[in-house]
């Protein structure tokens, strides 16, 4: 085994090469973190036949736990996105909070569809609604983007079955269900802040649909006509709609529960099969295919369930890169170096995770990227480290929120969605609400690690 100096030097110029790839050159993520990893190994020292032994060990070993949850969560959501279960979900928030607080109920509406789809493509299915919604109550259409935005990007980033946190999962080695039940808790908190933004935002930028498509800050000006908000024609249930993210959620939360209790017998085992989170997803895709798509032609539920598992394909490649990164890192030892060194200091170890992925969120711009970045390298660190690993995975999810700027897509998805096309506007709306958001994230993150931790 390579000595501790040398492997640190190896650590710091893999780390370098993989920052640079990523950021700078024509390389894939997932081919920058092979290579990376080899560099490490080389140049720390390890045995070639080692180096192969952990990319294949982490890789492997990763996807193990998580590619099917991935794969299942994509399939739900695609199909989720063309039976209209976001429309009736959104429908039936505004119904029940009432008039003038569209804000709140287009908020929860995202938080609670983002966690089985992508965000882009939630907000791009929501947008006609929001649009609809400005128009009827002349809200500024600014208000309910951005709160619809940030309670799409919070569920996203923080809460499995989404592939980002999945990932992060998988490289911590923490529970999908622990994930799932603190991720609930602490995303909750974070999207208060973006919330109050929202709506101080909206009156400062009065900005509503026209007839024409357009946009209008005129307030003389009519509306565009908003006969289609209330058009459940073709809608799947309130109950339906709703099925195939909460059964699957109870389920493993069921069985997280029943496992920490310690309960015995063959009822209890049943609970934690069905809960555990293979079969628990499994479950909601088999809802989403027999009833959300249940009136949609076979080929089209089938075409459509193809595409999600293209859009995940890239996901499970980066998760299975980062798994070989940290998997080289453990194997090697210097993990405990670090995190040897990092006790010594005063700077609590679930911030390392959070640095790291603030960094490279705010470099490269893809919070999936940035939070299996810094899972892949803190997590062999943490591991020898007096850190709820839970925790420290959270943290690496809050760290990708940092600062939406031109590198993201999801930031002109919203900006070119509710029409705002000036640059300084852009980065003074969702830019600020999604760092609000990280901000939040990691003062509540501490308070709950100082009192669960």
């Amino acid at each position: 085994m390579a000595g501790d100096s040398q492997i640190l030097i190896g650590l710091g110029i893999g780390i370098i090469c993989l920052i640079y790839m990523i950021l700078k050159t024509r390389i894939h993520t997932f081919l920058a973190l092979i290579l990376a990893t080899v560099i490490v190994g080389v140049i720390g020292g390890i045995e070639y036949k080692d180096i192969i032994g952990s990319i294949t060990k982490g890789f492997g070993g990763t996807l193990g736990s998580i590619g099917i949850i991935i794969g299942f969560g994509v399939m739900m959501g695609q199909l989720f996105e063309v039976s209209g279960a976001a429309k009736r979900m959104a429908l039936c928030f505004l119904k029940l909070f009432g008039k003038g607080r569209e804000e709140v109920a287009m908020a929860i509406t995202g938080f609670l569809v983002s966690i089985p789809i992508f965000c882009d493509s939630g907000f791009i299915i929501l947008t006609p609604l929001a649009k609809a919604i400005s128009s009827e109550t002349r809200k500024s259409i600014v208000s309910i983007g951005i709160a619809l935005a940030t309670g799409l990007v919070i569920t996203h980033t923080m809460v499995p079955p989404t592939p980002g946190p999945v990932g992060v999962a998988g490289i911590f080695e923490v529970s999908v269900g622990a994930l799932i039940l603190w991720g609930l808790v602490l995303s909750v908190p974070m999207l208060m802040g973006p919330l109050l933004f929202a709506k101080w935002a909206g009156k400062k930028i009065w900005q509503i649909p026209t007839s024409d498509g357009g946009w209008t800050r005129d307030r003389n000006a009519a509306s565009k006509g908003a006969e289609s908000l209330y058009d459940e024609d073709h809608l799947p249930s309130v109950a339906l709609s709703f099925s195939p993210i909460l059964v699957p959620i109870l389920l493993i939360l069921l069985g997280t529960v029943t496992a920490a209790m310690g309960l015995q017998g063959s009822a209890v085992n049943l609970i934690q099969f069905i809960g555990s989170p293979v079969i628990a997803v499994g479950i909601g895709l088999l809802i989403t295919i027999y009833g959300l798509a249940r009136h949609l032609p076979r080929k089209q539920v089938l075409s459509e369930m193809e595409n999600g598992i293209k859009s995940a394909g890239i996901i499970i490649l980066i998760t299975g890169g980062g798994g070989a990164f940290g998997m080289l890192i453990r194997d090697s030892g210097v993990g405990t170096v670090l995190a040897e060194g990092l006790a010594q200091t005063n700077l609590p170890g679930i911030l390392l995770p959070f640095f790291i992925a603030t960094f490279v969120r705010f470099i490269q711009g893809s919070g999936t990227v940035a939070m299996i970045t810094a899972a892949s390298i803190t997590a062999p660190i943490i591991a020898h480290m007096a850190v709820n690993p839970v925790f420290a995975a959270l943290a690496a999810c809050v760290g990708s929120l940092f600062y939406s700027y031109f590198n993201d897509s999801f930031f002109w998805v919203v900006n070119r969605s509710i029409g705002i096309t000036e640059g300084k506007e852009q980065l003074r709306l969702y830019s600020v609400a999604s760092t609000i958001a990280w901000a939040s994230g990691i003062v509540v993150l501490l308070i709950l690690n100082a009192i669960f931790g």
